[in-house]
């Protein structure tokens, strides 16, 4: 009879019912994923959004990054149930199926553990001033904080680690680590294959961000074809391949990501509110932490937007004269009243081997001292702000990131890079989306007409898997 009393269910809108081991009736010393879940370091995932700003432009889309993991999870051990048979065909050295779903699963649950407040947002504002990421500071949580827990961990809905066989934390640390030129050769084969469900083309992390953001939005209720996906998906001796059967459904997953940067997390009014958090964030982030989050790990697992929103919303009671007008600042912009508007846009592709880096769209401030070479004389000095959001639609061919996918092709018996597929060729690379924004609407039209002037024909990758 299957083992119901170590089992308990999390009812899911996209998954369904998603198991997990229960600490009811364990061996004493033996950890259950519960206690991992339940720990305060992914607790506090409850308390930050999922979908970083963008909350309070979609009203439904009020989902957290804990939701998130445990779909995560859950799609991890879908992944080892699919792949594993043909990841023990190449890596004969593979441990058990029981241990690989254990250690996807594990890594599905704590890849995120390591995010602030308003998720990619606080790594660019906030860490980047630490050379830090949230899966660099994760890695650290993980082997460090959660560790000797993680070792404690030896069973999952569908198996029980062999005997001799403990997890290691260090594993799950590089899995959810994006690859580096830093990193060395010292991974088993195997677990560099497997980090490709992390930080390839479509990963265990951005399937169900796709599938949740999409369905909580109300952008679409099923966005792509999972169940192909992952039907048409295997090890081979290159890596993590999809049967050319597949490739229309990762094209597919490719582009409705794509249209979901666009629709959803670059919506105008999003990066809008992006761009007045920026000025507020920049002027409070003296207050807001004592600094490296390395040196204050306690401090950090009770950093959370619920404490950093309630923390500012008192300020304008402070006796500091500087955090009494920051308090008010920040309960202007916590009414929405946001002191930037889009004037106009462009989107701007680039394809393989286009000069992404050479163009315009660069960098903000040469797109702002273009525009303003074009206005005239009577708004040279108009207050604006660009915004260039990029998304890179797939890695390029170089850098420690790339070669992390395969097409195998039936009528040839051949496996190749997936940047080789001419079905793959025809997505770009990456675009950018040029924004313009001022107080007002008044000199919308001139600003546009500047913007048209420099326009012409025109590369680094993304810091973390987003």
């Amino acid at each position: 009879m299957k083992d119901f009393q170590h089992e308990s269910l999390i009812n899911d809108p996209l998954h369904g019912y998603i198991p997990f081991i229960s600490s009811v009736g364990l061996p004493e010393g033996e950890v259950s994923e519960q206690r991992i879940i339940d720990h305060p370091w992914v607790q506090r995932l409850r308390q930050i959004h999922q979908l970083q700003t963008a909350w309070w432009v979609f009203p439904s889309a009020e989902h957290t990054r804990f939701q998130h993991v445990v779909g995560v999870m859950h799609l991890a051990s879908r992944a080892a149930e699919a792949l594993y048979e043909s990841l023990s065909e190449v890596c004969p050295d593979v441990p058990s199926r029981a241990y690989i779903e254990t250690l996807l699963r594990m890594a599905g649950l704590l890849h995120d553990v390591g995010h602030g407040p308003f998720g990619h947002f606080f790594d660019d504002q906030f860490l980047a001033d630490f050379g830090l990421t949230h899966e660099t500071l994760g890695r650290r949580i993980i082997e460090d904080q959660l560790g000797p827990l993680l070792r404690g961990v030896r069973r999952n809905p569908r198996g029980r680690l062999e005997a001799g066989e403990q997890l290691d934390p260090r594993q799950i640390a590089f899995l959810i680590t994006r690859p580096s030129e830093e990193d060395t050769d010292e991974a088993p084969r195997w677990l560099q294959m497997l980090r490709s469900l992390f930080s390839g083309l479509y990963t265990v992390d951005n399937m169900d961000f796709v599938l949740r953001d999409s369905y909580m939005s109300g952008y679409n209720v099923r966005a792509f074809d999972l169940e192909r996906l992952l039907h048409y998906s295997f090890f081979s001796e290159a890596g993590l391949t999809i049967h050319a059967r597949g490739m229309s459904a990762l094209v597919r997953f490719i582009a409705v990501r794509a249209d979901l940067f666009r629709a959803i997390y670059f919506h105008r009014t999003v990066r809008a509110i992006d761009l007045t958090l920026r000025d507020l964030f920049a002027d409070s982030k003296p207050h807001l932490f004592p600094g490296n989050p390395l040196e204050h790990l306690d401090a950090y697992r009770q950093f959370t937007e619920w404490s950093l929103l309630i923390d500012v919303a008192r300020w304008p009671q402070s006796s500091d004269p500087r955090k009494q007008a920051l308090g008010r600042r920040w309960a202007r912009f916590l009414e929405r009243d946001v002191r930037w508007k889009m004037a106009c846009e462009r989107t701007r592709f680039f394809g393989l081997g286009e000069a992404e880096a050479a163009s315009v769209f660069s960098r903000e401030s040469f797109v702002e001292q273009a525009i303003r070479e074009q206005l005239p004389a009577k708004l040279i000095d108009l207050p604006l702000r660009i915004d260039l959001a990029r998304h890179v639609h797939r890695p390029g061919t170089k850098g420690a990131a790339a070669g992390q996918n395969f097409v195998y092709h039936p009528a040839t018996r051949r496996t190749r890079a997936v940047s080789d597929d001419e079905l793959f060729q025809r997505t770009p690379r990456a675009y950018r989306i040029c924004r313009v924004y001022a107080e007002t609407s008044e000199h919308d039209a001139e600003l546009a007409a500047a913007l048209d002037r420099i326009i012409g024909p025109g590369s680094e990758d993304d810091r973390t898997n987003m």
